[in-house]
């Protein structure tokens, strides 16, 4: 089984299946497909599917002519909502969401939903890799027992492991290819074959278990999460203490070692760092162990949006007014800057805060025309073209994102006041006295 399943990576007839065709599945497509492999796409949303087989992209850093080459020209990449064909592919990919619960525990009801699947059209001499970020154990505790409920044993009939995704829409220096790969199987046969796999498209960094695997995912994002938490929590200080926090950290990354630079901001957002550090906490109580220092983090981070508004409130009374019948004006609703993702965006909060407070509220997204609806927020704005309302139209102009595609020269002229809380205007030379930093 093995040395079969070998030999089609090698010559790259391995026909290789992704299940959740999203941020990470299309982007990790891709690599395979550049790198000589046929890839099969699975996904439950129809649309996207069918968007994929028209050769169309439905995320920003995958272009149209990505899909035109090897969906239509090529016809070496099919998307389709039929689950029974996971029987066709040699290699089954999973990266599906693991969001988290309305009491901050972990939600692995896609992961499970999967294997489930997975577990019906499993046959012989078949890998499957899990991809989405999750607690320690989840592949060897959860997946496996489903997975050999079939009857087929792991390291003999089919092949298992975990290898955590590393994407980062939006970011230039690092596509997917750049990035090592951690790996790892339930087995040494394991292992072999699913390094085997991946190094096939990128540098490879093996561990000795998925749990390491599990684990180092978990540290990264929780390291991020932190020490973000911290520069945040300085931000409200230094506020009091009439001192500019992103002075502060400009003059302390000059030290040449010893010192990493992280910003603060109105929250965090994206699937990772807002979510992955409360996997590890959850897991840990079964040890009967506490992670204070996480959820200090996660609570410090979590109040952020609470404190943009805060802050939002304050300068408008200075000037006047009240939130009440005000109109506020959000720059950005994508969860950082240059890309067109919209998870777990801070700025939905600050949004639905200042609607419920009474406030008139419009956005400008360039990268996000309409609001879809999410699991906490639903919201029915679309981008406002701001070139054609006047200088002081709004009350208050928030920066939540702050995009290089907007002009924040006319962004500023069109809030009588502005609240800055990635300190946008102030990297790009723009100093007047009606900016709050925030």
């Amino acid at each position: 089984m093995k040395q079969e399943l070998l030999d089609k990576i090698e010559n790259k007839t391995a026909l290789i299946g992704i299940i959740g065709l999203g941020y990470v599945g299309l982007p990790l497509a891709r690599e395979f497909l550049q790198a000589g492999f046929k890839v099969l796409g699975f996904d439950v949303d129809q649309g996207k599917v069918n968007q994929i087989n028209q050769g169309k992209s439905y995320i920003q850093h995958i272009p149209d002519d990505f899909l035109f080459e090897f969906v239509l020209d090529k016809q070496v990449f099919t998307a389709t909502v039929d689950f029974t064909r996971l029987t066709e592919a040699d290699v089954v990919l999973i990266c599906v969401p693991t969001p988290l619960g309305h009491h901050e525990e972990p939600d692995l009801s896609f992961v499970l939903s999967t294997t489930q699947t997975v577990a019906k059209h499993l046959r012989h001499g078949q890998a499957v890799v899990l991809e989405s970020t999750t607690y320690p154990g989840t592949t060897e505790e959860e997946m496996l027992p489903i997975l050999e409920k079939t009857g087929l044993r792991c390291g003999d009939d089919f092949f298992l492991g975990f290898s955590p995704e590393r994407e980062d829409p939006g970011n230039s220096r690092f596509a997917t290819r750049d990035i090592p790969k951690i790996v790892s199987g339930v087995t040494p046969t394991c292992w072999e074959v699913i390094d085997a796999i991946y190094s096939r498209i990128v540098k490879t960094v093996s561990v000795s278990t998925p749990r390491v695997a599990e684990a180092a995912k978990i540290l990264e994002n929780t390291y991020r999460a932190v020490n973000i938490a911290l520069v945040n929590e300085l931000k409200l200080l230094f506020d009091r203490m009439g001192i500019d926090v992103w002075e502060v950290i400009d003059a302390a990354k000059t030290k040449p070692f010893g010192f990493q630079a992280f910003y603060p901001g109105p929250g965090l957002g994206g699937h990772c760092i807002p979510i992955d550090p409360f996997y590890l906490t959850w897991k840990a109580r079964e040890y009967n162990f506490h992670t204070r220092f996480i959820e200090l983090a996660g609570e410090i981070n979590n109040r952020m949006p609470e404190y943009v508004v805060e802050k939002t409130l304050h300068a408008l009374s200075l000037n006047g007014r009240v939130i009440a019948g005000a109109r506020v004006l959000i720059s950005g609703v994508a969860y950082k800057a240059d890309v067109d993702d919209l998870r777990e965006s801070p700025a939905l909060a600050i949004i639905d805060t200042l609607i419920k407070l009474g406030a008139a509220v419009d956005y400008h997204d360039p990268h996000i025309p309409s609001l879809p609806h999410t699991r906490k927020f639903q919201l029915d704005l679309k981008s406002i073209d701001l070139e054609y309302l006047s200088d002081g139209f709004y009350d208050v102009v928030i920066v939540v994102t702050d995009h290089q595609a907007i002009d924040y020269n006319v962004l500023a002229a069109k809030g009588k006041i502005v609240v800055d809380t990635r300190n946008a205007l102030g990297k790009r030379g723009i100093n007047v006295p009606k900016i709050f930093k925030a």
